[in-house]
């Protein structure tokens, strides 16, 4: 039978099982190997490259292969899961498109709506538009709710905190202004620090801080709690 090991394989594994048989006291086979083996010079020593080796490869095989058979579990598991999935059919370009009749329509707002953000824990959608107010809606329900009046121009931006607690919205009448939901949308902040058009606004992840963007070509960073503190970042044309 050929080996499949190299001479030089052969000669470490024959070391290698010598030191096992010598370390763990089983000096007649190890005596013996060493003779059979034509290792006769052969002296454990814990600081060559053989001592424990055996061991070592032994346990690596062991974790391999509770690491092969966790794959091939894992790998069942997801083949199942994909067996069981729900086929879909193939879809054109068309099926992408909104067909009616739509969930809910709502109307009220009398000029282009330039945004609309949804609440992220109620059942809530706020609406901005050019005719200068945000409108609040149920929208599983499509009913109204309220008007939130108070700039003078075009609403370009809206959006609401990461709690839904607050929503800023900002305006081409050069302000950002802060609404609290949990206290009918009163309006408790209006800054101040654009010089013009302000087209985009939002929280950072944190809810801590206000960023708006401006065609004055700069980026503001606000102080959600006290408003103050803007950091300015002129940017050059894009």
């Amino acid at each position: 039978m050929n080996s499949i090991l190299s001479d030089r394989q052969k000669d470490e594994l024959h070391k290698a099982i010598l030191d096992y048989l010598s370390s763990s006291g089983f000096t007649e086979s190890f005596n013996t190997l060493k003779s059979e083996t034509q290792n006769e010079d052969f002296v454990p020593d814990p600081k060559q490259k053989y001592a424990g080796l055996l061991e070592k490869k032994w346990t690596s095989v062991i974790r391999l292969q509770k690491k092969i058979m966790e794959l091939e579990t894992k790998s069942a598991q997801l083949q199942e899961e994909v067996n069981n999935a729900p086929t879909r059919k193939q879809t054109s370009s068309v099926d992408w498109i909104p067909r009616p009749p739509e969930k809910q329509s709502m109307t009220g707002h009398r000029s282009p709506i330039t945004c609309v953000v949804f609440h992220p824990v109620y059942q809530i959608l706020a609406s901005s538009s050019e005719d200068t107010t945000i409108k609040i809606w149920d929208f599983e329900t499509g009913e109204f709710e309220r008007t939130l009046k108070g700039h003078t121009k075009s609403v370009q931006d809206i959006a609401f905190d990461p709690k839904g607690n607050f929503l800023v919205s900002c305006s081409a009448d050069l302000t950002i202004k802060v609404w609290d939901v949990n206290s009918d949308y009163k309006c408790i902040k209006t800054l101040y620090g654009h010089d013009h058009n302000i087209s985009s606004v939002a929280y950072l992840p944190s809810g801590d801080v206000i960023v708006s963007s401006s065609r004055d070509k700069t980026i503001k960073f606000w102080d959600a709690s006290s408003g103050l503190g803007e950091v300015g970042c002129t940017k050059r044309r894009w």
